[in-house]
């Protein structure tokens, strides 16, 4: 037998090889195979095969060393196929990403798991509400039968609890659990909950960036195995291949996070939804605030939806907007006096404070007071962030100096560099001025990016060892804080100017999720939303009436023909050469322009044009995007123009773009 394979080091052309004589396996398309490559052994995968040797093969064909193991999954090529075209790029994209964990392993360890008579009967207790999301999908896991799900329930409503119900199931049915959070702080946390509560005869694993290579190493062998095990991540568990799947999770479905930020840009979320279709498995998509579009499919019903209407414990928390207007004679101009007597209050009654901020660092940038110079990264397009310890910082490529004592450019002395913008570590230093005596601590991404740092963090919250926590994103959804009865939101309307079509859905959701940290006991509790300017989502606060947004905003879209009435997929062309970048993104736009003209396509073209952040580590960046009723249009449309002329910059292609 003769094989062509495709190197996993990204060679571009195929390579024969023959299959030893001697061997007795089966061997087939889309296994991975090490082959001789000059003087190194080198991974492969197989692309075709062949009884007979091809004709005119007039070279001597060198043998296969080894296959390589690799979980028996029927499914998986036929998803990372699939995905491989729905981001156009190639299928080895994706089985380099988990080979790190295939090769150089040390030798193979059979893992023994428990019996699973033990936890035939669940001990997870159930709402009637959550009984009925249950019924419905117990039997789906047992029959293998896709089946989309959004579950809508607000905070503390118990969305959890379905989860560990789910998993006990899928497991007594020798199937395989996966979860997705869109963080990895929330992996960690849930990982914890999960841990705690569901039995201690199911094996938990999980898979993401603050994993060990050994636990890695130990989930391979896991799949190697085919041990019904429960998985969590946040992008990579979806794209390994996993025999006996029976049940995907879509934790905080709506969240931008599941989008990966380095190209290609996976989103985790569609592509578990992929991945579900393909393996005939339900899928459930959770959120206290739902994506418009996973609600549009639902509407059209391509989904079933389930509604979690009442809070498992406590109270919904009374919403109150103060204007930072009449603040600005104040000295403490970003806590308001209606806050700053709200924390008092708490703090005389022993109980704790979430004050949200959704910037890091101190303050946004420097400028001089004299010439108008701003610090900015000279490799991006952005200004420089003031941290708490006179550090300036590009938050794009990690660029770092010390703040000088004088203005580089007109040697203004250091009191002329005044600090713009306010940041977590500034709302730290004011908090520590009004109240003194009082135990703060911050949770954002320079906290949650070391693991050890952040898990104590959050274990001193609640334990009661900090009186107020500041943070960004990161603490704002996923976390029970019973003793907090005071969320305060400093900015409420700060990315509502962001230039993106869903701006003011994202700041809602942001502002729903943050606020639900608080009334999580039957204790009395408060938000206070801080802003600018009142703006009328505000009126939408309260989570009962999230649906009434959805359907005014849906509304907006059709009306501007954005998504989910029409697809969107983004173009974006990199080159250290602004000239090139800007010459071959306008060349691109009216390839694509020609060809719709031509075959009276039903896209349109928008820009190219800069984006807000145009230059990332020393690369120049121009964006187009392309709108249309379907992405199958849009995908054949790039495929055209992408193989029409040579071109210097890098393209990449985003479907579905979360902006």
């Amino acid at each position: 037998m003769y094989i062509h394979v495709k190197l996993l080091n990204g060679f571009p052309k195929v390579l024969l090889y023959k299959i030893p004589d001697n061997w007795n396996e089966n061997i087939h398309a889309n296994m991975i195979v090490q082959v001789p490559l000059r003087t190194h052994i080198v991974p492969a995968l197989i692309v075709k095969t062949y009884q007979e040797k091809p004709n005119n093969c007039s070279f001597t064909i060198k043998n296969v060393r080894s296959i390589e193991p690799f979980p028996d999954d029927a499914y998986y090529y036929s998803f990372i196929t699939q995905l491989s075209n729905y981001y156009q790029v190639e299928q080895i994209h994706f089985l380099k990403r988990i080979r790190s964990f295939i090769h150089n392993q040390k030798k193979r360890e059979e893992i023994l798991l428990p019996s699973y008579e033990d936890i035939k009967e669940s001990p997870v207790i159930l709402t009637a509400e959550q009984r009925i999301v249950c019924d419905f999908l117990i039997p789906r896991i047992k029959h293998q039968n896709y089946m989309p799900v959004l579950l809508h329930g607000v905070t503390s409503s118990g969305k959890t609890e379905i989860y560990k119900k789910l998993i006990n199931e899928t497991i007594l049915n020798q199937k395989t659990a996966v979860i997705l959070t869109p963080e990895v702080s929330l992996a960690l946390q849930l990982e914890n909950i999960l841990k705690q509560q569901i039995s201690s005869h199911i094996l938990m694993s999980s898979f993401h960036s603050a994993t060990s290579h050994k636990d890695k190493r130990r989930v391979w062998e896991l799949l190697l195995q085919k041990k019904p095990f429960v998985l969590l991540g946040v992008h990579l568990p979806v794209l390994l291949p996993i025999p006996n799947l029976g049940l995907i999770i879509v934790d905080e479905e709506h969240e931008t996070g599941y989008q990966e930020k380095k190209h290609p840009k996976i989103n985790s979320k569609d592509a578990a939804l992929l991945r579900a279709s393909i393996a005939k498995i339900p899928i459930v998509l959770g959120s206290a605030t739902p994506s418009l579009s996973s609600l549009y499919n639902v509407k059209q019903r391509r989904w079933h939806f389930f509604q979690l209407k009442n809070r498992f414990a406590g109270s919904f928390p009374i919403i109150k907007i103060v204007s930072m207007k009449k603040n600005q004679q104040r000295k403490s101009f970003w806590i308001t006096r209606e806050l700053q007597y709200a924390i008092q209050n708490r703090l005389n009654k022993k109980e704790q404070t979430i004050i949200f901020l959704n910037r890091r660092g101190y303050s946004f940038f420097v400028q001089c007071s004299s010439c108008s110079f701003i610090f900015s990264c000279k490799a991006c397009s952005v200004s420089l962030t003031l941290h708490q310890n006179n550090t300036l910082a590009c938050h794009y490529c990690g660029f770092a100096i010390q703040l000088p004592d004088s203005c580089p450019q007109c040697t203004a002395s250091e009191k002329k560099l005044l600090k713009k913008g306010i940041g977590t570590q500034q709302v730290v230093s004011i908090l520590s001025q009004l109240f003194p005596s009082s135990r703060i601590g911050r949770a954002d991404f320079d906290v949650s990016s070391k693991k050890k740092i952040w898990q104590q963090t959050v274990r001193d919250f609640e334990s009661g060892k900090i009186d107020i926590l500041v943070g960004t994103q990161t603490i704002a959804k996923g976390f029970h804080f019973p003793n907090v009865t005071l969320v305060g939101i400093l900015w409420a309307d700060l990315n509502l100017h962001f230039p993106i079509y869903n701006a003011t859905e994202k700041t809602l959701q942001q502002l729903i999720q943050v606020a639900g940290r608080a009334g999580r006991q039957s204790i009395e509790s408060t938000v206070i939303v801080q802003t600018m300017t009142y703006y009328p989502i505000f009126a939408y606060l309260n989570e009962i009436d999230y649906l009434a947004f959805y359907a005014h905003e849906l509304e907006n879209r059709k009306e501007l023909c954005y998504p989910p009435y029409y697809r969107l997929a983004e173009v974006e062309f990199k080159h250290p050469d602004e000239q090139v970048v800007d010459i071959e993104s306008v060349q691109f736009s009216a390839l694509l322009k020609d060809l719709i003209e031509e075959q009276r396509l039903t896209v349109t073209i928008l820009g190219p044009a800069k984006p807000p952040v145009y230059k990332i580590k020393r690369m120049h960046i121009r964006k187009l995007y392309l709108k249309g009723s379907t992405i199958s249009q849009i995908l054949e449309l790039y495929k055209q123009g992408i193989k029409s002329i040579s071109y210097k910059s890098s393209i990449f292609f985003t479907p579905n773009p979360l902006c």
